[in-house]
């Protein structure tokens, strides 16, 4: 690849958390920093591939996923340096979700129900420790489906429950009336980390580094933008999303948004300790078969 191209691969198909990124792309700010940017959707391919496997193949530079499946791929079988240049969100603004007339109240009362799962690394287990910090068994029936349909199986009463963003898919809910009752990761004890976040091949970050600083400001901009501009960022998005998405109130989920998008100051930034935090618990729940330095799967020096 041309050292100012830029190839990014999505986590989801576009919605709130990309704004940025198209904002930036539209608005010419990557131009300026004399990038040319590919931002590509994982339906173009099923999620055949995900995205952080795309960087390893080196099919794209950059790609979004969560912390997670930084640690999975530094200590998978055959090893692979992905790192973490930047956090999309400040804090987490993510859920796992139920029908409320499941009848599931709370986490403990998930045991022995349908879980939808993305088969992320740590994903399930994450989720089975949830229910047992609420005093639950931690047994969970698991299901595998289709990844982009998982939320519309969920709406559809095929699963019981599944992990969501509340400022996208949760106010798709409110938009179209379903009562749903969410859980919160740190409203039961586990300190989850930071998702999305940016990724790349550490092994390129060297000789990258100017490009790679360029796009991450330029983006810093496109997400700073959505503050000032809000109509016009939403506008943009507006003609990007699927139509299956197409009820959301961007205005709405923008306001849920805006706070995690962090400031000038904090865009991108990742804290160590909450990263340190997270690895921490994944080794004490045994998650984890020995501990890991925060700061061999982070940097914020192209910030």
């Amino acid at each position: 690849m041309k050292s100012n191209h830029i190839k990014l691969a999505l986590d989801w198909t576009p919605n709130i958390n990309h704004i940025g990124f198209f904002v930036a792309q539209a608005q010419g700010f990557y131009k300026e920093e004399g990038l040319e940017v590919a931002i590509g959707n994982p339906a173009s391919d099923n999620y055949e591939l995900t995205p952080a496997k795309k960087v390893e193949l080196g099919l794209v530079d950059m790609a979004l996923c969560p912390t997670e499946s930084l640690l999975s791929y530094r200590t998978k079988s055959s090893p692979f340096p992905l790192k973490a240049v930047a956090a999309i969100l400040q804090e987490d603004v993510s859920a796992i979700v139920v029908k409320r007339d499941s009848g599931i109240a709370s986490p403990s009362s998930l045991d022995h129900k349908t879980y939808a799962s993305y088969k992320a690394r740590y994903e399930d287990e994450i989720v089975k420790q949830m229910i047992r910090n609420d005093g639950g068994e931690g047994v969970l029936e698991l299901e595998y489906p289709y990844k982009l349909g998982i939320w519309d199986a969920l709406i559809a009463g095929t699963y019981d429950a599944t992990w969501v963003f509340l400022n996208w898919e949760g106010v798709q809910v409110q938009e179209r009336g379903d009562d749903f009752t969410y859980f919160k990761m740190a409203d039961y004890k586990v300190p989850y980390s930071y998702s999305p976040v940016i990724v790349v091949d550490e092994n390129k970050i060297v000789a990258r580094k100017e490009a790679y600083q360029a796009f991450l400001k330029a983006t810093a901009r496109g997400y700073l933008y959505c503050k000032e501009r809000p109509e016009e960022a939403i506008a943009i998005l507006a003609s990007l999303v699927p139509e299956k998405d197409k009820e959301i109130d961007l205005k709405k989920a923008l306001q849920m948004s805006l706070k995690a998008f962090g400031t000038g100051d904090s865009w991108g930034r990742m804290d160590q300790g909450v990263i340190t935090t997270f690895l921490e618990w994944l080794y004490n729940k045994g998650l984890e078969t020995k501990p890991i330095d925060a700061n061999t799967i982070f940097t914020n020096e192209l910030l």
